[in-house]
């Protein structure tokens, strides 16, 4: 009923651009017999608004995966660079959650560490929304930052990573074989950042599937149980995952490659000093306006990934 659903929107989307078409090509021909500046002016932001209408509509061609529709969970780790890694990991937490609201999709935290001193030292959270996980794939990575830092009073430039790992939220009913000797579950004090709404006690849950050694957190529900629960559909998701990922024999389909959270492992360098620029290492796609691109503004790179995916 969903995909129907979006196949309806799809049709009624496209219906609306060939009216758009038409529209436009009345306004040429008007300015053709009548030439006028405010017409002109029209017509240039209805083709400006054309264009962008089809490159959306071009990108949801190539999000055909088996995934893609799916809402996305994702987890971001400060890496190298202590405090100054934490601050980027903040930044980059801000920079996704202004994208989601942006795109109207909805986010939740599942799991939340403060830094010591500031930012955050990790985060996971869910992104709910058509073709979620399918836009998000394409942020799986090491994001490297270089700036002047604000924590250093000789105001030197100073290099910090933040690792991106993004699945996508698979149903319930998926058929994975957890056998109970094979988990190590914790329980600890949620420490998470907006007060009242994430629960204080100990009612966090830590699983580690001690097979693979992945492990998987939640904290914000209201109960150990219901923290237990989402966790668990965490860990399935990611073992089916797992398990595609080693029938295809290749890492980068769905989850991507695990990289060190280090120089020369990124997929995006952010400079804000002494110049400024945004730059993708896979699709060399460049935005100079970096405050733009941390106010959410990244969709350029995701679709010159998909592009250049073919996805």
């Amino acid at each position: 009923m969903k995909e129907l659903k979006s196949l309806q929107d799809s049709v009624k989307q496209i219906e609306g651009m060939f009216a758009d078409h038409e529209d436009l090509g009345l306004l040429i021909e008007m300015s053709e017999e009548e030439p006028d500046e405010d017409t002109i002016a029209e017509i240039q932001e209805e083709l400006e608004r054309f264009k962008a209408e089809f490159e959306e509509l071009r990108i949801q061609t190539l999000l055909t995966g088996e995934y893609d529709k799916s809402n996305a969970i994702v987890t971001l780790h400060a890496g190298a660079g202590g405090t100054e890694s934490c601050d980027w990991t903040g930044m980059l937490y801000r920079m996704y959650s202004r994208w989601a609201e942006k795109k109207g999709f909805s986010l939740e935290v599942l799991d939340y560490l403060e830094g010591d001193v500031a930012g955050i030292k990790g985060v996971t959270f869910e992104v709910s929304g058509e073709n979620a996980y399918g836009f998000l794939r394409s942020e799986k990575g090491v994001h490297r930052l270089v700036r002047i830092s604000p924590f250093n009073a000789a105001g030197k430039r100073q290099t910090s990573f933040s690792s991106c790992d993004v699945i996508p939220d698979i149903e319930d009913d998926i058929e994975i074989d957890i056998n109970d000797d094979d988990l190590r579950i914790d329980t600890y004090r949620s420490s998470g950042a907006g007060g009242q709404h994430i629960n204080k006690t100990s009612s966090a849950i830590r699983i580690t599937h001690l097979p693979t050694g992945i492990v998987v957190q939640c904290q914000n529900e209201r109960s150990q149980h219901q923290n237990k629960d989402k966790a668990m559909q965490m860990l399935k998701s990611k073992l089916y995952v797992l398990k595609q990922q080693e029938q295809a024999e290749k890492m980068s389909d769905i989850r991507g490659d695990i990289k060190d959270i280090n120089f020369g492992n990124q997929i995006r360098s952010y400079v804000m000093q002494p110049y400024t620029m945004v730059k993708d290492h896979r699709t060399n796609a460049e935005i100079s306006n970096v405050g733009s691109v941390m106010d959410g503004n990244i969709d350029p790179f995701i679709n010159a990934y998909l592009s250049a995916s073919g996805k």
